[in-house]
């Protein structure tokens, strides 16, 4: 049974048993006493409500900044157990698993967390950890991490790969018999072409998640788990069609923020980009402006799965950011802050949404506005005080959608663009 967080709204968090936690049970005391209506004939579900015990949870996803790469989503929550049933020495425990006489809150099991319904973490336990106390309730620190942990525990058996592109590629390796991902997808084709001959065969031992990530490295797009568990690759990041699903403004006329914060910093200038195939081949772009206002400032890039000349061309002048320029890197708000739809509309933020952030700077005479890619989300939930979040931001080149008639969005140029 969900759980109201205050001023948040309705949260459930569950944990997979491994067996129907609601079954009936003969010669059990408690699971076999006829005509109850908890332990039934059938179950009802092998997944264990745990919200009730819980009193905060911290969930982490995706990436900081753009160059970053993503690794696994984490969370960890925190549960209160005053008569040790969520401990792993209880058989009599709700949650333990008569059947197979183990416990059913075991590492590797799926947990996930969702709000009025939608996700907002799906993933699996890596731990407990059980802190038992000789005054007040015990507590049971538990640590889980999204589809990408398993990926990293797996390794790949030697690997004659052949020509396709980085979503086909992707979609192969999760189909190899040695990693048989059987989750959910959502795998663009991709923009670029992979190498396929002697060069390119991938050596057994292979970090399974380690190579997709090479993978997006030749894309440079997104590949991350999002908030359903559903592991997702996006091709190429290039120009966004102008579609926040949330403006945060500081003037009420937006969802309300309490932090932003602004960078503006040289170590965001590539002025010279490296780009090497595995194959050999390779290229170097610069920018000679850049370079002699803000020294060589380098990014390299040795083993490249692209071995297409144009295609290495393009990432190493893709990858230079001759300019530093000043850009919001955060976000966060409180729900408290938000009314109703905002909260629903700001829970389901995902990776690779937009969202627009506008400042007001006292001198300025009107607010510096921006329209940005999320790539990374950061929840703090505590039963007592409420929900809080922060979006990780990137700049992105925002286009509109060609108007007839407008005399702004009517004509068509480089930001008007045919939907």
């Amino acid at each position: 049974m969900a759980s109201t967080v205050v001023q948040s709204g309705d949260y459930l968090l569950e944990l997979d048993t491994g067996f129907q936690v609601s079954a009936f049970t003969l010669d059990d005391a408690t699971r076999g006493v006829l005509d109850n209506t908890t332990f039934v004939l059938d179950g009802l579900t092998q997944f264990a409500d745990i919200t009730q015990y819980t009193t905060d949870i911290n969930y982490k996803r995706g990436r900081q900044k753009i160059d970053d790469q993503f690794g696994a989503g984490v969370m960890a929550f925190t549960m209160t157990d005053d008569t040790g049933i969520l401990g792993p020495y209880d058989s009599t425990s709700p949650y333990y698993d008569p059947a197979n006489n183990e416990p059913g809150l075991a590492p590797m099991r799926t947990v996930r967390l969702s709000r009025d319904g939608e996700y907002l973490f799906v993933g699996v336990v890596t731990g407990y950890t059980y802190d038992f106390q000789l005054a007040g309730p015990n507590l049971v620190n538990v640590q889980c991490a999204d589809e990408f942990y398993k990926l990293a525990q797996t390794q790949l058996d030697e690997y004659n790969v052949t020509a396709q592109t980085s979503g086909e590629r992707i979609t192969s390796v999760l189909a190899l018999p040695e990693v048989d991902y059987q989750g959910t997808t959502s795998i663009a084709t991709g923009t670029v072409n992979l190498g396929h001959d002697s060069a390119y065969t991938v050596p057994q031992g292979t970090n399974t998640l380690a190579y997709l990530q090479q993978i997006n490295q030749a894309e440079q797009g997104r590949l991350f788990v999002a908030r359903d568990g559903t592991i997702t690759f996006q091709n190429r990041i290039g120009n966004t069609l102008s579609a926040p699903v949330i403006s945060f403004k500081d003037d009420g006329t937006g969802a309300k923020y309490d932090e932003v914060e602004v960078e503006f910093d040289a170590d965001n200038v590539i002025n010279r980009a490296y780009v090497r195939g595995l194959d050999g081949t390779e290229a170097t772009d610069t920018d000679a402006g850049s370079i002699s206002k803000y020294f060589t400032q380098s990014y390299s890039i040795t083993n490249s799965l692209l071995h297409e000349q144009t295609s290495i061309d393009d990432l190493a002048a893709y990858l230079l950011e001759p300019n530093p320029e000043p850009r919001y890197t955060s976000v966060s708000t409180s729900f408290a802050a938000l009314s109703t739809i905002e909260r629903d509309n700001v829970a389901t933020i995902d990776i690779g949404d937009t969202i627009r952030i506008d400042k007001q700077i006292p001198g300025l005479g009107s607010a510096i506005q921006s329209e940005l890619s999320v790539e990374g989300i950061q929840g703090i939930i505590n039963v007592a005080s409420g929900h809080r979040i922060t979006f990780y931001t990137a700049p992105t080149t925002v286009v509109y959608s060609l108007i007839l008639d407008d005399p702004i969005y009517g004509v068509l140029d480089s930001t008007n663009v045919l939907g």
